[in-house]
Order: C-alpha cells, then sequence, then structure tokens
C-alpha cells in the first residue's frame, strides 16, 4: 500500500533533521542557509593554515613544518570536495557497444 503524502512528508522532515539540524532549523526560523556540504568556511580557513604551514617550513628549513602543513592541507582538500562519502555512487550503465564491422 503506498504511502501518503503527509507520512512521506514527516519522513523528509526527520531525515533532514538528523542529517543537518542547522539546516532544518533554519527553515523553521524562516532564514535559510545553505546545507552542509556548501559550509565550506572552516575548509578554506585549514587550507591556508596548512599553506602557511608548509611555506614557514620551506623557509625555515624544518621538516616537521613542513610535513604538518602537507597534512593539514590535504585534510582541507578533503574537506572541499563535493562528493559526500557517505552516499553511494551507482555506475554508468553503459550501452552494450555493437560490434564494428569490418571495412
Amino acid at each position: 500500500m503506498p504511502q501518503s503524502d503527509d507520512e512521506r512528508l514527516v519522513d523528509l522532515a526527520t531525515r533532514l533533521q538528523k542529517e543537518d539540524p542547522h539546516f532544518a532549523r533554519s527553515f523553521s526560523d524562516g532564514r535559510p542557509t545553505p546545507p552542509r556540504e556548501y559550509r565550506r568556511t572552516r575548509a578554506w580557513w585549514a587550507l591556508g593554515i596548512g599553506l602557511t604551514l608548509l611555506i614557514a617550513g620551506m623557509v625555515l628549513p624544518d621538516g616537521l613544518l613542513i610535513a604538518t602543513g602537507l597534512v593539514v592541507s590535504g585534510i582541507s582538500v578533503h574537506l572541499l570536495d563535493p562528493v559526500d562519502p557517505h552516499r553511494q555512487r551507482h555506475p554508468r550503465s553503459r550501452s552494450p557497444r555493437s560490434p564494428r564491422s569490418p571495412r
């Protein structure tokens, strides 16, 4: 038996509240904010700090600063990636190719 539209909306609202409570709360306040996927301010700050540490490690030949800069930069680049690792991507199904006829 198909669900009613009200049940679907309630399920959607509870799932949204569970996934991103800040985004869901902003709708009830009447001032919507971007969803979590588009809030990347912390990632940009981390990238800036990581690159600063990397440059400081190159200017002052210090391997620990270089390594820390590389690690922080790598983490921040990962945070900037728009793909959500929790969602599984389904591979595109390719249509079978027809064999080419010899010329």
